[in-house]
């Protein structure tokens, strides 16, 4: 049988550093990993992930907690983790939260059969969160924070991307928007709205209440939240989305009803999706920064896992506004 003194032998390295790749979270060059990693091929080693659990008290998996994968924000951000995961040496395995899998979630973070859990959607009553909480799992959150959770979390800066879009529409004469968010529980659609409707008053053009459509982060919801704001008798001139899954129903909205896009109306979005740039689309939207919100969880998460009692860290990335047709090609 094939050992890890035999992929020692193939690698050209001591059987202790075959044991340090084969660790997750160990300190190794990316050199001596990759040939490690080669010499384990060649060799056809497979380890024994059992006895690696009881050795280490690690499993070397993580899980991740994301929303409806419909979402195209949650499956880049997967990517992005999947990449910092595999490239620190851990496996990773993904729930989908409030769906069937909840139990599967829970029963895994109460028996420890993973190291860690990053959650990219939570709120407080998220039943996920709780479970890992009371078990004190290492634990990151991602994208959605929550205040007054003592726990490693890193996202974007919510309300000053809220803000730019405020700036960016006043300034071109665009004072009757509207917005259109997801569910009021999320801290993501919270920290928008508050930035871009208390930047909007700062500019006195305050954000009217009935202009303010708010459901589920979805298609339909962006669907239908356009046409009740292209029905009302207050005309708007604008719509902030406060993401891009809902400005893709909102642009699919005004078309339907005949309303050109940017002509007739303007139409903003936040995430930057791969999607946002398709010319179908063409939307202007707050780019998050995901390849980066997905390397600080990783790295929160692995520093977690080997010191459990550090201090809770907080990231705040900054957004940037990305101008493309949904606007008009005016600079900002």
């Amino acid at each position: 049988m094939v050992n890890s003194r035999d992929v020692a032998r193939a690698a050209g390295v001591s059987q202790a550093t075959v044991s340090r790749v084969m660790t997750p979270g160990t300190p190794v060059s990316d050199a001596t990993r990759a040939r490690v990693l080669q010499a384990m091929a060649a060799v056809g080693y497979q380890p024994n992930l059992a006895a690696q659990t009881m050795k280490t008290g690690r499993t070397g998996t993580v899980g991740v907690v994301v929303a409806d994968l419909t979402n195209p924000f949650y499956p880049q951000i997967l990517d992005a983790l999947s990449d910092a995961f595999d490239e620190a040496g851990y496996r990773m395995t993904v729930w989908v939260a409030d769906s069937a899998k909840n139990d599967a979630a829970l029963l895994a973070i109460r028996q420890g059969s993973v190291d860690g859990v990053v959650f990219t959607t939570v709120t407080e009553t998220s039943s996920e969160l709780h479970g890992a909480l009371e078990r004190q799992s290492p634990l990151v959150l991602v994208n959605r924070t929550l205040a007054g959770v003592d726990c490693d979390q890193v996202g974007s800066d919510n309300v000053a991307g809220g803000a730019l879009v405020a700036d960016y529409l006043v300034r071109h004469g665009r004072t009757r928007p509207a917005f259109i968010g997801g569910t009021p529980l999320a801290t993501t659609s919270q920290g928008r709205l508050h930035g871009f409707a208390t930047r909007l008053a700062e500019l006195g053009h305050p954000l009217s209440p009935d202009r303010i459509f708010q459901g589920e982060y979805t298609h339909r919801n962006g669907y239908a939240a356009m046409a009740r704001a292209l029905d009302g008798s207050d005309a708007v001139d604008s719509v902030f989305c406060s993401n891009d899954l809902l400005a893709f129903g909102a642009i699919d909205a005004a078309r339907s009803a005949g309303t050109a896009v940017p002509d007739d109306i303007w139409i903003i979005g936040y995430d930057d999706t791969d999607m946002a740039s398709w010319e179908s689309f063409d939307l202007t939207t707050v780019r998050q920064d995901i390849a980066g919100m997905a390397g600080a969880a990783t790295r929160m998460l692995l520093a977690r896992i080997q010191d459990p009692a550090a201090p809770a860290e907080q990231v705040v990335l900054e957004s940037r506004l990305v101008i493309r047709g949904s606007t008009a090609h005016q600079p900002a």
